[in-house]
């Protein structure tokens, strides 16, 4: 989830219309409208492997 001020631009620095404040971005890679989550990855029953996120460290 995007909020807010924030530019979206393709891998080669073009800009991305945006026509919202918050936007969903794709990460299934199967919706019709990327690079915005279109809902898709509930069709396909898309899922996250656990514990692949990087943690932030807890030691300073």
């Amino acid at each position: 989830m995007l909020r807010g001020d924030v530019e979206i631009v393709t891998p080669d620095g073009e800009p991305v219309p945006r026509r919202r404040k918050t936007v969903a971005l794709c990460r299934c890679g199967a919706s019709s409208i990327k690079p915005y989550c279109d809902g898709t990855h509930k069709l396909i029953g898309f899922t996250t492997a656990v514990g692949t996120a990087e943690q932030p460290s807890s030691e300073a």
